[in-house]
């Protein structure tokens, strides 16, 4: 299981958000790579970043920080927020950055993603965020009637391999992962495609149940920065 520390971006900063709320962004972080080479030098070997800006405009707000990123580490980093478009992807893929998630353009645009997976394969991630058991778009900001599972499976049938989700009322909260939607989920899934935990995580006992339960990965956010868990220690759980 791979472990991914997060860095969020809005206005240029690292920052975080309880339940996706904007009213209550702050800052965690002063300098994107000064943070991203600090996970680095515990180990870990991927990134997970979000456009804030980006996910709530619907384009692309913040990606010089992110090729930044790329450019000078050597991690492997994920990016989503405000990616639209196959030029979003072709632009992010051909600068650095290992792959891309799709989030609200796969329930409003699912074509884009079968054109994105048929050019990219693996390198293409949809990222499903939900409230209630129910998908929400637009930086978290709109609610669909559309369930978590049935846009997976639809994804999944197009040929995603990987899937981050998140369950929105625990994201910034450091009260556990929703272990029973995460569960559900990976064994909707069936071994066809992979299941990223986001949201919640508060301490090693969240990577120990995401792992029991054969998840792919991990994000962890404001655990890491808050000091709940120790990098190091959740990469050594992981391994």
């Amino acid at each position: 299981m791979i472990i991914l520390p997060a860095i969020d971006i809005k206005d240029g900063k690292c920052v975080r958000l309880v339940k996706g709320d904007f009213a209550t962004v702050h800052t965690v972080a002063e300098n994107h790579i000064e943070t991203a080479k600090s996970f680095e030098q515990k180990g870990a070997k991927w990134l997970h970043m979000v456009d804030l800006d980006g996910a709530k405009d619907g384009n692309r707000v913040n990606s010089e920080i992110f090729f930044d990123c790329a450019k000078n580490t050597s991690l492997k980093i994920e990016i989503g927020g405000g990616i639209r478009t196959l030029d979003d992807v072709e632009l992010y893929l051909s600068n650095g950055i290992e792959r891309v998630i799709i989030g609200s353009a796969a329930l409003t645009n699912p074509d884009l993603v079968k054109m994105a997976v048929n050019e990219f394969g693996e390198r293409i991630a949809v990222g499903i965020d939900a409230r209630n058991g129910l998908v929400a778009t637009q930086g978290w900001l709109e609610d669909s009637d559309v369930n978590y599972i049935d846009l997976a499976l639809e994804m999944s049938d197009i040929g995603v391999k990987y899937f981050i989700f998140t369950d929105i009322s625990k994201d910034g909260t450091l009260s556990g992962v929703n272990s029973d939607q995460l569960d559900t989920l990976n064994k909707a899934l069936g071994g066809k495609s992979e299941v990223i935990a986001s949201g919640g995580v508060r301490s090693v006992e969240d990577i120990k149940m995401c792992k029991a339960m054969n998840l792919y990965g991990v994000i962890c956010g404001k655990s890491i920065y808050s000091g709940s868990l120790d990098l190091t220690e959740a990469l050594e759980i992981a391994r």
